[in-house]
Parts: C-alpha cells; sequence; structure tokens
C-alpha cells in the first residue's frame, strides 16, 4: 500500500480527506500534528478544558488551541511541563513525545522529490518512516516495500496517464528508497503483508522476465526476520479485504494507529478508535490466507513458472 499515490496528477492532491485527524494537509508538519492530537488526548484524559491547561502553563487559550492543531511549535521545556500537568509520569510516553517534538523539524529525504511526490504521498512516507510495524493488504499489487525497481516502474508507467518518462522513473526511485526501512539500523520496520495470488499473476508484454525478477524479490525479501508474507490463495472464502484494499500503520504508545485506505482518486487516513475495526477486519483476513510457510512455497512454484 502507499502506493497509488503515484499515479495522483498534482490536481488531484488535494482530493483527499481524514477520519478522525484534522481535516487538512499534513505536510511537512504531518509529526507537528501527530504530537499535537497526543496531547489533546492526553489533556482530554486528564480531565482538563482547554482553558485549565493554558491556564496552569500560564498561557492564553489560543496558545494552546495552535499547539494542539499543529499551528504553533512546543518548546522541549513546555512539553516537559505540559506532560507533567497532565500527570504523564510514564518515561516512555515521555520519550516518544519528546522524540516526536524533535523530528517534527526534520525534512525527510522524500522532500528531494517535492515536484513528483504529492503532500498526501510524503505524509504517507512520513508515517511510514515513523512507525514500528505496517500491516498491509494488496489484493491487486505486490505493496511497494516489496517491489522490485522493474516492476515499480512497469506498474507506476502502466498505470498513470498522467506522468512524463521522467516522472515515472522519479517515482520508482522513490518507491525503493522506502524500502530503506525493512533494514534501517536498531529497529527495522515490522512488516506483514497479505497479498492476493492474482496479483502475482501479471504479465509485462513489454519485458517478460519482470514478473518472475518481481517474485524472486518477494521470495528473498519475505525471509527476512522482520518481514512475513501471506497469500490469499485464488480459492478463498469470503473475507472482509473484498472490500478492497488498506494499510494499518502502528507506532510506540502513545500514539494511535493510522489506517490508510486508498482509491485511484485520492485516499482516507484513519485514526485511532476508529481504526479498530480494520485491525479485526485484518486478524481474520490474515487467518484466510494461506500460512506463510505454505505461502512461500506457493511463491516459488509461481517463480518457477515465469521462468519458462
Amino acid at each position: 500500500m502507499g502506493d497509488s499515490f503515484d499515479f495522483l496528477a498534482p490536481s488531484t492532491w488535494h482530493e483527499w480527506q481524514h477520519v478522525g485527524m484534522p481535516n487538512a494537509p499534513l505536510a511537512p508538519t504531518v509529526r507537528r500534528r501527530r504530537l499535537g492530537g497526543a496531547l489533546r488526548r492526553l489533556r482530554n484524559e486528564a480531565g482538563l478544558s482547554l482553558d485549565r491547561a493554558a491556564s496552569a502553563m500560564a498561557w492564553q487559550s489560543p496558545k494552546m488551541s495552535k499547539i494542539e492543531n499543529a499551528v504553533q511549535a512546543i518548546r522541549p521545556a513546555d512539553l516537559d511541563k505540559l506532560l507533567t500537568v497532565y500527570g504523564v509520569d510514564d518515561s516512555e510516553v515521555r520519550s516518544v513525545l519528546e522524540q516526536l517534538r524533535n523530528d517534527a523539524a526534520k525534512k525527510g529525504w522524500w522532500q528531494a522529490y517535492s515536484q513528483v511526490v504529492s503532500p498526501l504521498y510524503a505524509d504517507y512516507i512520513s508515517l511510514e518512516t515513523d512507525a514500528e510495524v505496517v500491516c498491509s493488504w494488496s489484493p491487486l499489487l505486490i505493496p511497494g516495500l516489496l517491489q522490485s525497481a522493474a516492476y515499480a516502474r512497469e506498474t507506476i508507467a502502466g498505470i498513470t496517464t498522467t506522468r512524463s518518462a521522467e516522472e515515472v522513473t522519479a517515482l520508482a526511485e522513490v518507491r525503493m528508497a522506502r524500502q530503506s526501512v525493512l533494514s534501517r539500523p536498531g529497529a527495522p520496520l515490522e512488516f506483514w503483508a497479505i497479498i492476493h495470488e492474482a496479483a502475482l499473476r501479471l504479465r509485462f508484454a513489454s519485458r517478460p522476465g519482470t514478473m518472475h525478477e518481481q517474485l524472486r524479490r518477494l521470495r528473498e525479501t519475505a525471509e527476512l526476520p522482520n518481514v512475513a508474507v501471506q497469500l490469499m490463495p485464488l480459492t478463498a472464502t469470503p473475507h472482509p479485504g473484498l472490500e478492497g484494499g488498506f494499510s494499518l500503520t502502528k507506532f510506540r504508545a502513545p500514539l494511535p494507529s493510522v489506517v490508510l485506505l486508498e482509491n485511484p482518486g485520492g485516499a482516507t487516513y484513519v485514526e485511532g478508535e476508529d481504526a479498530v475495526p480494520f485491525e479485526r477486519a485484518y486478524e481474520r483476513i490474515r487467518a484466510t490466507a494461506l500460512p506463510v510457510e505454505d505461502s512461500l512455497v506457493r511463491i516459488a512454484e509461481l517463480e518457477e513458472g515465469f521462468r519458462k
């Protein structure tokens, strides 16, 4: 998931929405917005109104509102004091929020591709970069984190109707660069991908060897200790995934999970309690798919078929 953004023309970049998140573009302050949302939840859990919390900080209420809505940044000392006001004693929680505050002003590598990476796509890359776990259900395409360079170029070029050859190449480079989260030092992303078998049967007339190469890469990447791949067989019984693909992105507490729902015309983010149904749906999809070991065997069989 996180791949249909590649096909959006600049004129459609604004056609998206958030459920449970501020209905405004996140980039380039996606981390600040997540911090503001977390601080709002902590304030509510502490039973404080906006006015009372601002008073405890010797602030005017508008300042508190601006911080919670990511209009204004918060200084490190103020964040520390505010968490004390909210009664947050958990050092792990404080550490997560402090790190998010520190990262909010950093520029991501993807900003070098701002001419082709839409604000919405930049948001997703930022979320993917910060995540601990991503669970993806992909009924049509192999997820971007598991794609080969040739497969990325071929699918982007085949689906888009607005991108130039140079933009296709740049977007394929972005997709390859995203994969670094799977091998980052210390804490690589844990990635669980469920892919429909039909997606593994795609053929490329212009470059017949593309799918064989892609399946080999998929099988090899699936052997990483932080990556699990399951196939949804063609003979599968009905399951919640029939309604469409989605990606569930999980973070360290107290930051809530975020679900991405994609379609060719835009995307929707779902956060917090609204994401719970998707977590349940993913468990049912996972139970319906082939087990991991059987999936790897099936991938190898399909890979051999494309060798012929």
